[in-house]
């Protein structure tokens, strides 16, 4: 499980350390992916990223749909380590993407990361804190 909130600058080749408490559960690989509707990158360690692809092969979506989404995750994901010293490059695409500069806040959120820019984090921050406690209202009326 990930939480939390880490901001770190990107170095003069594009690279930041990951927090070292979360390393291990990266061990065996990590999938970058643009975030779906937002302006992020989500990070999913191996096993989740192959948990999240059987799950979208057994949906009830439509098949033109479940097209779109395929591409919109899988093809413009890549497959990445961190480095000796536990560092991510992120992929230019992505990078271009998520509209990521020098600094950058990785944010755990639950099963996956997510790699921001500060400035649209702090956006993104704000909209969901403002909107948490409806969502928890909603969820204690079920």
């Amino acid at each position: 499980m990930f939480f939390g909130e880490f901001e770190y600058k990107l170095d003069e080749k594009g690279r930041f350390p990951l927090p070292p408490a979360i390393r291990p559960s990266l061990k065996d690989g990590l999938i970058l992916a643009p975030g779906t509707g937002e302006k992020c990158i989500y990070a999913y360690p191996l096993c989740e990223w192959k948990k999240l692809a059987e799950s979208l092969k057994s949906t009830t979506v439509a098949p033109s749909k479940m097209r779109r989404l395929n591409r919109a995750l899988f093809a413009l994901a890549f497959d990445v380590n961190l480095d000796a010293q536990g560092r991510l490059t992120l992929p230019a695409p992505l990078k271009t993407y998520a509209g990521v500069n020098i600094e950058v806040i990785v944010a755990g959120v639950n099963n996956y990361l997510e790699i921001w820019d500060k400035e649209t984090w702090e956006s993104e921050k704000k909209a969901s804190q403002e909107q948490a406690w409806q969502i928890i209202e909603t969820l204690e009326e079920h």
